[in-house]
């Protein structure tokens, strides 16, 4: 076999080409090059080792005719084109819990340096002043930490406040009540979180939900003399309306690790004001960090390129060659069913089951539930994946069943997926079509054959004449293509649910006046 060769193109602890050359895999370590120069370059690589500042993109890919295997030392993977690296057959893999510790640190840091204004103390002290009567912090003791995410970094923020003395509460749609005993926190709803919370720190990601969590409705919610820290993402917070909430000293102060725009620019309304502190995105800047990242990047590429093993894949599944053309198309279905009730079931989840039966009870079992539990938390977690979304579920104290039946079926193959929620339990079922095509054919008791494809509306409607010309009226007034119609009934005169394909997302407005049409229960836009 010949030799792997690798890249590794951006400044790396040297423990990672320690690893590779010890692996018997050639390194060359090149960094700091242009987009011009690195698609030179990289068609003579089988892997490539990055951190943030490489931007892997499709023109990139393009030029990578021999490239295996993208490995990114670290979470986040916005400077690499995901879906085009899967139309080449490249694996993309990150580290995603390298530096969890160091991210929750610092945001403790920044919540003691809030809470005592030292960054200001600092500079005037060192400009020549003594200015000991200027400055009046808070304790921290005793005071109700407000944590907006409560996952892997979020527990670690809230073992380190509980051990402060701080009351924690939890705002995680996530988080169930036996994981919240567990971490002795206590789970709360946003609104709740707000009014309570001295402090608020957040450890989300950024998803279409997330995005301006912090708004400035949300902001005006908190309590008067509250102090915000954030190292998770920028966008999470409205900047602009921080800015304001500053200034009118609503918000006592505010730190932030990350920016909306990064670099921000140098005019950043945020700049300047009074109790405002920032660093350049330090959360994961750590020695122990980097050395931790750099060494499990090296070692997931390692393996794949010499043995085949996927680990902490974020567009395959980790399968072995004798398994994966089998179970692919399973694990497609069971994806698809994972995020369908990941997005229509919003409260509370305690417990999930994935139940197989016909030619699905005869397979490996673990790679289809883990794919369940990827599509499940994709909604609520942008880094996961088939190797974390197992630790994500379990994280949060979420009880996963894998059953299997003997029984013959209406269907040659099916696999189901039942989530308990604070209202009931909710199910859905799918089969494959040809052994191949995931197809939809139950959904909460109701009979329903659909694709789970692309961007989708789900309608809950009583069936009535007329109601069908109704929607299709209101969608094409608006200029919104239905790609595919699929309706399914408990009985005449009943309870009906109708998914539609759409050609394009579905505008918010839009859905509000689909929830105003006669007969409508309930509107939900889909994406797959």
């Amino acid at each position: 076999m010949t030799q792997p060769k690798v890249l590794i193109s951006d400044k790396m602890d040297p423990k990672a080409a320690a690893i590779f050359k010890e692996r018997g895999i050639r390194v060359d370590e090149i960094t700091g090059k242009t987009r011009d120069e690195l698609i030179a370059m990289i068609g003579d690589y089988d892997g490539l080792a990055i951190r943030s500042a490489t931007k892997v993109t499709a023109d990139v890919l393009a030029a990578a005719t021999k490239l295996k295997v993208v490995g990114r030392a670290g979470i986040g993977v916005d400077n690499i084109d995901i879906p085009e690296a899967s139309k080449k057959g490249v694996v993309v893999m990150n580290t995603p819990f390298g530096n969890s510790i160091t991210t929750a640190e610092h945001a403790i840091a920044m919540m003691f340096a809030l809470a005592r204004q030292i960054p200001e103390a600092n500079a005037l002290t060192q400009a020549g002043k003594w200015p000991k009567n200027d400055f009046m912090g808070v304790e921290l003791t005793s005071k109700t930490l407000g944590l907006i995410g409560c996952g892997n970094i979020g527990s670690i923020v809230a073992e380190r406040a509980l051990g402060l003395k701080m009351k924690v509460v939890a705002f995680d749609p996530f988080l169930t009540p036996e994981r919240a005993i567990e971490l002795g926190v206590e789970k709360v709803d946003l609104d709740t979180l707000l009014a309570r919370a001295d402090f608020i720190t957040l450890h989300t990601p950024l998803t279409d939900q997330t995005r301006n969590v912090l708004s400035k409705e949300n902001l005006a919610k908190t309590r008067k003399g509250v102090r915000i820290i954030n190292c998770a993402r920028g966008g999470l917070i409205d900047e602009a309306a921080l800015k304001d909430a500053l200034d009118s000293g609503h918000v006592a102060g505010a730190a932030l690790d990350v920016f909306a725009v990064e670099p921000p620019p140098a005019d950043h309304p945020l700049f300047n004001t009074p109790n405002f502190i920032c660093t350049p995105h330090l959360g994961a800047s750590t020695d122990e960090a980097q050395v931790n990242v750099a060494i499990q990047v090296a070692e997931q590429i390692s393996d794949y390129l010499l043995t085949g093993g996927i680990t902490n894949a974020l567009n395959v599944p980790s399968l072995s060659a004798e398994e994966a053309p089998k179970l692919r198309p399973y694990m497609s279905l069971a994806e698809k069913l994972g995020s369908l009730v990941g997005q229509l079931a919003h409260d509370n989840l305690t417990h999930i089951s994935v139940e197989v039966e016909g030619a699905a009870a005869e397979l490996n079992l673990k790679p289809i539930v883990a794919a369940v539990l990827t599509g499940l938390m994709r909604r609520y977690s942008d880094s996961v994946n088939m190797v974390n979304a197992p630790h994500l579920a379990r994280e949060r104290g979420l009880d996963v069943r894998e059953v299997r039946h003997d029984r013959e079926g209406d269907y040659h193959t099916l696999v189901r997926v039942t989530v308990a929620t604070e209202a009931g339990d909710r199910s859905v079922a799918g089969t494959l079509f040809g052994n191949n095509e995931p197809r939809l054919v139950e959904m909460f008791g109701i009979k329903v054959e659909a694709d789970l494809d692309g961007d989708m509306l789900y309608i809950v409607n009583e069936d009535a004449p007329g109601f069908i010309g109704r929607i299709g009226s209101t969608l094409g007034d608006a200029g919104l293509n239905i790609g595919t119609f699929h309706l399914g009934r408990r009985a005449a005169g009943g309870e009906a649910v109708l998914l539609l394909s759409l050609d394009s997302p579905m505008p918010e407005p839009l859905l509000w006046q689909v929830c105003q049409l006669p007969g409508v229960k309930m509107v939900k836009g889909l994406k797959f």
